[in-house]
């Protein structure tokens, strides 16, 4: 909305009235998309938006023809016979057993109770700088104000950011004036903090209405994400270092809103993931409250895409779906789903050499015959790397086919872990092998495993996250992080412009190019 409240009430016959004809276009122009933009909101309902049925007014299904069971009939029950309010304890003092008593009274919720005295935050630093924000036009007529206009300060807050030094750090503490300006033509305009549109599936809000600057919010998703601290070991370090007081709740809210603020970046990642010719897939175990769910991550040279979700295929098949190149991956049965595949050898190798050291001798000679096989074809690899004539499809022809007619020899052994190696030689032979056919792709999927890496040391830190939307802030930032990373560029500077530019209600900035020549 480009008119506030504030200037709406302003805006009269008599101020109309006032207006050159040029000046009541600009405001017409104004009030015209203002309304268009209302009047889309009023239309939306859960058959054209993502809004969920339960946000609909209980009359809308009559209104599409779905009428509800008539009130007062046999199903609903006779409407005098509903139960009366619950009394509080002293309505009841005297009218034998309390209700506490008989344990009717609705249970204590959780946190500050109404009626309860409230506290603030302490103002014990320094103010270091005092900013106004003045209108640069009126928002009535268009006209520009003078520098040196009247100015009347209506509201304020205080911020408390970092700036980076030659040497370290300093902590500023501003002081943020708005108000408001009077033009010629009569009309107030009235200065704001900024804020972005609510979004659903995010119930944290994001507005320069804040206590924590953009950098030291990214200075806390630092410490939170890559230094794998608990929300009260960074409100200590916080404390200790720099001197800034803050709740848990208000780091967590930093945290969580670095999220939300990344989160149109995704599409972003999603596109240069499908645009890739070679992707490395891996997946692990994550908690999500107590509950198993799994952390998946999609690499590329340049970008890193992380998501938490099933362990099923439908969790990245919208993206698979629009990808062309060659996928890596162990041997996860999923997998299978794509065809044009590549599998980690470094998986058969360990599978390989531990039938070799079995104690079981069937098993121990099928390892071993594997392994040898294995190295043989690896080391070709390598050779056919520096000599793109040579055909590894023909060269080792004999040796695949007995390799294969050993594995169906073996896909019904007694011992299990013989069985299932020779089973999935069979099963993946095509995806195990295209690496023959082409030497220049890489053999393992190690890319994707120590990007999981980290990640999976700081789940066993804190035991992962505590619900959908942890997940997914831990998920965008990670991939956030990594890419920036990848690219050789630091991620807290650009995480800082990001919700800068968000709580301003603009588009993020476009992720930083590779800093590698």
């Amino acid at each position: 909305m480009q008119l506030t409240d504030h200037d709406l009430k302003q805006i009269d016959e008599e101020y109309l009235s006032k207006l050159t004809s040029e000046q009541l276009l600009k405001l017409s122009e104004k009030l015209l998309d203002d309304l268009r933009n209302a009047r889309d909101r009023l239309n939306q309902n859960s058959s054209n938006s993502s809004r969920p049925p339960s946000s609909e007014a209980p009359w809308s299904d009559v209104e599409r023809g779905e009428v509800p069971a008539a009130s007062g009939s046999e199903e609903e029950g006779d409407e005098s016979q509903e139960e009366p309010r619950s009394k509080s304890p002293k309505q009841v003092e005297g009218e034998g057993e309390s209700e506490w008593e008989q344990g009717s009274v609705e249970k204590r919720k959780p946190g500050k109770q109404p009626g309860a005295k409230g506290s603030g935050r302490r103002l014990e630093m320094r103010v270091t700088d005092v900013v106004e924000h003045k209108a640069a036009e009126c928002r009535g007529c268009g006209a520009s104000f003078d520098e040196d206009g009247s100015f009347v300060a209506t509201t304020g807050m205080y911020v408390l950011e970092i700036e980076k030094r030659t040497h370290g750090v300093e902590v500023t503490h501003v002081k943020h004036i708005y108000g408001e300006q009077k033009c010629s033509c009569g009309h107030v305009t009235q200065t704001m903090p900024s804020r972005c549109d609510s979004e659903e599936g995010w119930d944290v809000g994001l507005s320069e209405w804040h206590l924590v600057g953009p950098l030291l919010s990214s200075l806390i998703i630092c410490l939170s994400m890559r230094m794998r601290l608990s929300r009260k070991r960074i409100q200590e370090f916080l404390e200790d270092w720099l001197g800034i007081s803050l709740s848990t709740g208000c780091i967590n809210q930093c945290i969580t809103e670095g999220g939300r603020a990344t989160a149109p970046l995704e599409e972003e990642l999603i596109e240069l993931v499908q645009q890739s010719e070679l992707l490395y897939v891996d997946e692990t175990g994550w908690k999500e409250n107590g509950r198993l769910v799994w952390l998946w991550v999609l690499r590329t040279a340049t970008a890193t895409l992380y998501l938490i979700g099933r362990r099923s295929w439908e969790t990245i098949a919208d993206i698979m779906e629009h990808f062309a190149g060659w996928l890596m991956s162990d041997g996860y049965g999923q997998y299978r789903h794509y065809s044009k595949r590549l599998r980690c050898l470094a998986h058969l190798i360990r599978k390989a050499r531990g039938l070799e050291e079995s104690c079981h001798p069937p098993a121990a000679q099928f390892g071993q015959k594997v392994l040898e096989t294995l190295s043989l074809f690896i080391k070709g690899v390598y050779v056919a790397r520096g000599d793109p004539e040579m055909n590894l499809l023909t060269k080792f022809a004999a040796e695949l086919e007995e390799l294969k007619k050993l594995c169906e020899q073996h896909r019904n052994h007694p011992h299990l872990k013989t069985q299932q190696l020779a089973r999935e030689f069979l099963n993946d032979w095509d995806a195990i092998w295209a690496v023959l056919a082409h030497p220049e792709l890489p053999l393992t999927n190690n890319v994707a495993e120590r990007a999981l890496r980290h990640w999976v040391i700081s789940r066993k830190i804190s035991s992962g996250t505590r619900n959908a939307q942890g997940s997914r802030a831990f998920t965008l930032l990670a991939s956030v992080i990594d890419t920036c990373r990848q690219r050789a560029v630091s991620p807290w500077p650009y995480i800082a412009d990001v919700i800068a530019a968000r709580r301003r209600g603009d588009a993020p900035p476009p992720l930083p190019l590779s800093a590698i020549s």
